[in-house]
């Protein structure tokens, strides 16, 4: 199972919940909390829609979201002066499971026309 890891670059402004450095751990469709920092709704929000394409190995250039393989959103808090908050700026990496990629590209396992031990 592919991990992603949100970490926070930068905070413009005053941000209540997150200070740099924060990491927020996905594993599938669970949020590990006991490897994450702190948690924003306002943020989920901002990388939520990003995060199955990312898992789905859509490359971040391609969601117009980076230039290499870490994708980058901001909170939707603008901040000043439009509100008393700030914004968060986040870096989304993917972190791939080696076991899964071996068995994906057909390495480490019989991928098909083995034989099936089930029945014996």
């Amino acid at each position: 199972m592919e991990r992603v890891v949100i970490r926070v670059v930068e905070v413009r402004g005053r941000c209540p919940v997150f200070k740099k450095g924060d990491r927020i751990v996905v594993e599938g469709p669970r949020v590990n909390l006991r490897e994450t920092d702190a948690l924003c709704t306002h943020a989920f929000a901002s990388f939520l829609p990003h995060l199955v394409a990312l898992r789905k190995g859509i490359k971040a250039r391609e969601l117009g979201l980076g230039r290499g393989e870490k994708a980058y959103v901001q909170c939707l808090d603008p901040g000043a002066p439009y509100t008393d908050g700030g914004t968060v700026i986040f870096e989304i990496t993917v972190v791939r499971d080696e076991a899964e990629e071996s068995v994906e590209s057909g390495e480490g396992g019989n991928r098909g026309g083995g034989h099936d031990n089930r029945g014996s």
